[in-house]
């Protein structure tokens, strides 16, 4: 059976059934929208992926990484990759000098007194290997041959005597095709040389310092084939470097 409620109960529950929701909606729109606001300031504050300048990216390329740093690092990969190409260039360049080097010249060091006074003892010279393949050979050449009892050991010599020349030594003066050769650089040696002449292919060869060189007097006329260059310059000691005589 029905009961009556009082005007007072009444209004208190529809009260209370009426304020619920709103409480429950201003609360939750309240935490959902300090959440966002949170949220938005975490966002506002954390910072954006980057790449740092340099940085290769593993599989990737050069470029690649520039585009992730920005116009900056486009720059400095453009600066590396140009540092890069000119340190190659330079390396290449360096190679093919260094080769070129080896094959248009040979630096040697003298032995013994043999040339003396013009060349000396660990005097340092530059042998031009290639210096006949254009050349003939010319009477007064100073040149490195290969030691014709020996082909192992080398020896450096002045050309007297071409092929068909006539060479003698008459009273320490060397003459040559029956005419005095003037060898202001050279050490006269006292004692005489027969007339010789040379044969074909093959020259005569004297050391500056006559009474000490064991040259043509000695081992013989040296066949063409086994000059293997000419000597124009003493590169070492610094003091005395320069063209020889």
């Amino acid at each position: 059976m029905p009961t009556a409620k009082s005007p007072r109960s009444r209004r208190l529950s529809k009260r209370s059934i009426a304020k619920i929701p709103r409480h429950s909606a201003s609360g939750t729109q309240r935490r959902t929208q300090g959440r966002a606001s949170v949220a938005g300031r975490l966002a506002a504050l954390t910072p954006a992926p980057y790449a740092p300048i340099g940085m290769v990216f593993k599989g990737g390329s050069r470029g690649q990484a520039a585009r992730a740093a920005g116009p900056i690092g486009t720059r400095m990969a453009f600066a590396q990759t140009s540092l890069s190409g000119l340190a190659w260039r330079a390396a290449r360049v360096g190679l093919c000098g260094g080769l070129a080097w080896m094959l248009l010249f040979q630096v040697s060091v003298v032995r013994g007194s043999s040339m003396t006074p013009g060349i000396r003892d660990g005097d340092r010279i530059l042998v031009e290997p290639w210096s006949y393949w254009l050349t003939e050979v010319e009477r007064g050449d100073v040149v490195v041959l290969r030691y014709p009892l020996d082909p192992q050991v080398d020896y450096i010599k002045r050309v007297i005597g071409l092929p068909g020349d006539t060479v003698a030594i008459v009273g320490g003066r060397l003459w040559v095709n029956g005419s005095l050769y003037d060898e202001p650089y050279a050490i006269d040696d006292a004692l005489a040389w027969h007339v010789e002449r040379v044969r074909p292919d093959h020259c005569f060869v004297l050391g500056d310092n006559r009474p000490r060189s064991a040259d043509s007097r000695d081992f013989g006329q040296v066949p063409l084939d086994l000059l293997r260059g000419r000597v124009d310059l003493r590169v070492w000691p610094l003091a005395r470097a320069g063209r020889l005589d």
